[in-house]
């Protein structure tokens, strides 16, 4: 949105400092080669950080997975956000999720969807509590829900599960056959779905 005080007063936004370049690289690194794969190291170079100051802000690779999961969930904050603002009805809002995340087919066909790739990981490493990983997606199922009870419908939440289970069912299909198709297909179904639903 423009500044109405006048381009002149326009103050360019701050470049992201070490901590956000170094979560912005972990959250990229995680998605294209796993957690298991990369290491503090790999994050401080993406990053272009100096290795001694990864250390100053992330102790751990645990502290990192940490920052991913909570940047992760804040991206969805975001877009459920931005969704809320651009339509006015919860089917409209339901339906541009939908094409939103099948806009990202081809990424998810080489690498998978970035938030199940992460709770599947994340889950199956020993000792791991669902704590860490379950805001990812009960962050996305409560913003579900809450456009399906404004539909008036008393089965939100189970509307919500079948909505967020499709797509991540539909995400590992396309990525394990690499076909982005698969997610072309579901996408177009779930609209077909959403337009169905009555009050």
């Amino acid at each position: 949105m423009a500044d109405s005080t006048g381009a002149e007063d326009a103050t360019p936004p701050k470049p992201p400092g070490k901590r956000e370049r170094l979560i912005a690289a972990a959250c990229d690194l995680f998605y294209r080669q796993g957690i298991a794969g990369t290491t503090l190291a790999h994050t401080a170079e993406a990053a272009e950080v100096p290795l001694g100051n990864m250390y100053y802000y992330f102790k751990t690779k645990d502290d990192i997975v940490a920052a991913v999961v909570e940047a992760r969930t804040e991206e969805i904050r975001s877009a459920t956000a931005a969704l809320q603002r651009r339509h006015g009805s919860p089917k409209a809002r339901l339906k541009a999720l939908v094409g939103m995340l099948a806009e990202s087919r081809d990424t998810i066909a080489d690498h998978g969807c970035p938030l199940g790739s992460l709770c599947t990981e994340l889950a199956n490493q020993p000792g791991q509590s669902p704590a860490l990983t379950a805001p990812i997606m009960e962050t996305l199922l409560d913003w579900a829900e809450q456009q399906f009870r404004a539909m008036g419908r008393r089965d939100a939440r189970d509307l919500a599960l079948e909505l967020v289970i499709a797509y991540e069912g539909s995400a590992v299909l396309t990525n394990a056959m690499a076909q982005p198709e698969i997610m072309t297909r579901e996408a177009r179904r779930l609209e077909k779905w959403i337009n169905a639903l009555q009050a």
